[in-house]
């Protein structure tokens, strides 16, 4: 029975099925693709590190030692103190109410990490978290980065573009160690933001799509440029309506941002009612209305015969153009009592180059709200530049919803980054 048992055990190993050539393959890709991410991780972190190794650990510029005070009295005092506190040492002799006047996320988020690894008993200073807070999140935007690119265009053009995002000399302008400002997240959520709007898209997950207003919520809290976002989604969402491109994913990827993260919005003291108030919201308002119309009408079209499903459209037609001219007008009697017709100044900037410097001096006397020289903005930009027409073509290869948004977001980055030259040192093509 033992030599039976010796000859029927080569027989049971033979007939053991040989692991497929593709799922090691795909193994040793899914590792390899990882390891390559934390190199860029790495990459991304130690390249920012040049002014404390040339220097010493400081913060330096006028802002980021304004945002490091701010996180020193919120670690030292607690976040009801910081919501309440009159800082009598800002806008002297005025005085400033930090927590009404300040976008909160960098300093929470600073002084989140210094409370959690001093939990941990490892004993960092306010000081030293503040200033590598920049290098950290640099390193996440770039995985961030792949994680958008991988969705509308694959492993490999993802990795591509987080290694340029390490890269780039006008990104690492803005998150160098010591340079504490709210771009150093804020960069990282807007690309996140992107990136679960796109996976919403081509997922249709309701879980993704609540994630993306939290992420939005983020970038609210930590940067002004959130209105780009909130101005970009609605852009490319009447983009694929006018196209034809409309689905259930669509919807789904939308209707909660606008309405999740227009509550959550307004929950950020500095922001409160603009978000519902002024013009650089209205426009996701406005294409919400247009989806819901559009939605009742391929509703309507499954449940009706061609003729009544023409006499409805009639109706849906007049009904919704006459909803749409009502709130049109409404908009149009809030702006109108403003002088900026309920835009900021930044943003009327933007729209126009030339308003701020007839109209608001003092904006036009910052030199980062100045154009770009064609110099700087090639420095800035560095090959990024010349890959930009390369991209674009790539994203028509085949047109998805993913790859129409990024051709959208690509062209609008372009017009930004060459509006003004803070656009374009935070650019991120």
């Amino acid at each position: 029975s033992r030599d039976s048992a010796a000859m029927a055990e080569p027989v049971a190993n033979a007939a053991a099925p040989a692991p497929a050539p593709g799922r090691l393959r795909n193994a040793f890709g899914g590792v390899l693709c990882a390891f390559t991410l934390i190199l860029i991780g790495v990459l991304a972190f130690s390249i920012r590190l040049f002014s404390v190794i040339k220097y010493e650990s400081v913060i330096h510029e006028f802002d980021p030692y304004f945002n490091f005070r701010v996180t020193q009295f919120l670690s030292k005092n607690g976040i009801y103190e910081f919501w309440n506190w009159f800082d009598d040492r800002t806008w002297y002799p005025l005085g400033r109410v930090i927590g009404g006047t300040v976008y909160p996320g960098l300093t929470l988020t600073a002084g989140s990490i210094w409370w959690f690894v001093n939990a941990l008993n490892i004993p960092l200073s306010v000081e030293t978290v503040c200033v590598f807070t920049a290098p950290i999140f640099s390193a996440i935007a770039s995985w961030a980065t792949y994680l958008l690119t991988k969705e509308a265009k694959g492993t490999g053009a993802g990795l591509m573009a987080a290694a340029i995002l390490a890269m780039v000399p006008s990104y690492i302008s803005r998150s160098v160690a010591g340079s504490y400002d709210n771009e150093a997240v804020a960069i990282f959520a807007l690309v996140f933001t992107f990136y679960l709007y796109v996976k919403t898209l081509n997922t249709g997950s309701l879980f993704y799509a609540t994630l993306n207003a939290l992420s939005y919520f983020y970038m609210v809290c930590s940067w002004g440029g959130y209105t780009f976002i909130i101005n970009l989604i609605p852009m490319h969402v009447l983009l694929c309506i006018v196209t034809g491109r409309y689905s259930s994913r669509l919807y789904i990827a939308y209707a909660p941002l606008v309405i999740l993260g227009t509550l959550l919005a307004a929950l950020v003291p500095v922001v409160g009612f603009n978000a519902v108030l002024t013009s650089e919201h209205f426009a996701s308002f406005l294409v919400f209305i247009i989806l819901h119309v559009v939605a009742f009408v391929y509703y309507i079209k499954g449940l009706l015969t061609p003729r009544l499903f023409k006499m409805a459209m009639t109706l849906v037609i007049t009904v919704g153009l006459a909803v749409c001219f009502a709130v049109v007008a409404i908009l149009v009697a809030l702006v109108a009592s403003s002088p900026t017709k309920g835009w900021s100044g930044r943003s009327l900037s933007l729209l126009d180059p030339t308003y701020a410097s007839k109209y608001i001096p003092i904006i036009a006397s910052v030199s980062e709200h100045q154009p770009p020289t064609w110099p700087s903005y090639f420095m800035d930009i560095n090959v990024l530049a010349f890959l930009v027409p390369a991209g674009i073509i790539s994203c028509f290869l085949p047109l998805s919803d993913a790859s129409s948004f990024m051709v959208l977001y690509l062209v609008t980055a372009v017009y930004f980054s060459g509006v003004m030259v803070s656009i374009c040192c935070t650019d991120i093509m």
